[in-house]
């Protein structure tokens, strides 16, 4: 077997591997303590091969695996590029983190929790590897369905509302996301994105049926103004599965909204105004919501609308510094907002609550967990010398080569007004006296709890002066969207 070939062959193991693991798990229902082992198993080994793509893809090949062996036009295909390389990687280490919080806050003594989570995961990493629209569709519908349970099972107050709002949302994404495929099959008799390469530049009815494709993960990845669902859902449900969904489910719908518009579209500027609208939108809109809000968990969910803004605009200038600087923002920002939403989970399963009225002192009762959040906070803000000011100031100076000052100007003043949010959480939460009330339910938290954050939030400080790997593979990704050519021969297999 040659190298390539084992390595084609490992491309089953992010789709299989937790899918399997979810049957185990289900045939293990009162042994706890082996159900753990086994998630956590799958997870790594998900990290292994991903580190393992990486290296593969280093070099401009991609690894290519048909299913079954059939003709490229029946077989289910999957491929690897150092794009999704990347993401199967970093979504397998924030969901390793939330497993070992889980741990810590008991979330996975529910049955169905380690299951369902295994198998959410392998819909997310099945779609930053599948190669054509129709399994784009069903992989996103196998990460969704068991969202709507995991919603459900751990959600806090005011759940059923919360789960009504989210599970219509989505279902309507589905339906437009699979009009939209049904509509490009009708028009090009096909929905494999190696056959639909630029096509919507030649054919107008494509162009228009990608839209609705393109749309549909708008909605899914809560770009304005199609955010709204995102803040009203996300708060209500337990800090884990937050965590879980932050580094899972919107960032499956900007994935493919960068594949397809490179791919389909080619990066045609003729939507860059329309691309740097949104952007700019979701970056002010979402900012300004986290300030009006009095919830840890509300105040990140309407960052996570904010930060998404940032990766759109790398995606809308469409040159090599903005791709690479899109990519490198959005690896790092997975992992900054898994940690803060796992310093929220901590919070919650030491005070009870995350709401900012009825929290205080948390830096002298807990300094790891403050350690954790400032370094999480100082890089989603953009400070030096964290990986979050390296990512701002990728974009800044992409936009500053093609003399957008527009943007410029916007991007800066969002991360200032990103700052003075996660200071107020810091001035509020953590420096601010204890209530009253608070003092009886404080309780220390152990290290299955504060490890995660820490953990991720180390890889928030290391990205920014040891962010060189990061940027080189960042780099290989954008010279694969803005030329397609390699990545569209190695799955078309011509």
């Amino acid at each position: 077997m040659g190298r390539g070939v084992a390595v084609s062959i490992l491309l089953i193991v992010p789709v299989a591997g937790p899918l399997l693991a979810a049957a185990v798990l289900l045939a293990l229902p009162d042994r706890l303590l082996l159900r753990r082992v086994v998630a956590l198993l799958a997870t790594a080994a998900v990290i292994a091969v991903g580190v393992g793509l990486l290296v593969a893809t280093s070099g401009g090949e991609v690894p290519v695996l048909r299913v079954g062996d059939w003709p490229p036009v029946v077989t289910i295909t999957l491929a690897a590029d150092p794009l999704s390389a990347l993401l199967v990687t970093v979504s397998a280490m924030v969901v390793l983190a939330c497993l070992v919080a889980a741990a810590g806050t008991a979330d996975d003594r529910q049955r169905a929790f380690l299951p369902l989570t295994m198998v959410l995961s392998a819909g997310a990493y099945g779609a930053y590897l599948t190669t054509d629209l129709f399994n784009l569709f069903v992989l996103v519908e196998v990460m969704l369905v068991p969202s709507y349970v995991l919603l459900a099972l751990s959600g806090g107050p005011g759940r059923a509302g919360a789960g009504r709002v989210y599970i219509a949302t989505s279902l309507l994404g589905s339906t437009i996301l699979l009009a939209g495929v049904g509509l490009l099959y009708g028009v090009t008799g096909t929905v494999g994105l190696a056959d639909l390469a630029g096509i919507a530049r030649e054919v107008p009815a494509a162009a228009a049926a990608g839209g609705v494709v393109l749309l549909a993960f708008a909605l899914k990845g809560a770009l304005v103004p199609l955010h709204d669902w995102l803040p009203r859902a996300y708060p209500v449900a337990s800090p884990v599965v937050v965590a879980l969904f932050s580094g899972l489910l919107t960032k499956v719908g900007l994935y493919a909204i960068i594949r397809i518009y490179a791919v389909l579209y080619g990066g045609d500027p003729a939507y860059h105004p329309l691309l740097v609208a949104v952007a700019l939108a979701s970056m002010v809109i979402g900012v300004l919501g986290a300030i009006g809000v009095g919830s840890m968990r509300k105040v990140l969910a309407f960052h996570m609308v904010s930060q998404i803004g940032y990766v759109l605009l790398g995606l809308a200038l469409f040159t090599a510094a903005s791709l690479a600087a899109a990519i490198f923002y959005l690896a790092q920002y997975v992992l900054v907002k898994a940690a803060l939403f796992l310093c929220a989970a901590v919070v919650v399963a030491t005070r009870g609550t995350d709401r900012l009225s009825r929290l205080g002192g948390l830096a002298s009762s807990s300094p790891l967990l403050a350690l954790a959040f400032g370094v999480a906070a100082l890089s989603l803000a953009g400070l030096p010398p964290f990986g979050g000011f390296l990512a701002k100031f990728l974009v800044l100076r992409a936009a500053n080569e093609v003399g957008d000052w527009l943007v410029l100007t916007v991007a800066v003043l969002v991360s200032l007004v990103t700052l003075l949010s996660m200071l107020k959480i810091w001035g509020v939460a953590f420096w601010g006296e204890v209530p009253r009330a608070a003092r009886e339910r404080t309780a220390r938290p152990g290290l299955a709890l504060l490890g995660p954050p820490l953990a991720l939030g180390g890889c928030a400080l290391l990205l920014g002066p040891l962010g060189g790997p990061l940027l080189q593979v960042a780099d290989d990704a954008a010279a694969g969207l803005l030329e397609p050519a390699g990545y569209v021969r190695a799955v078309s297999g011509r």
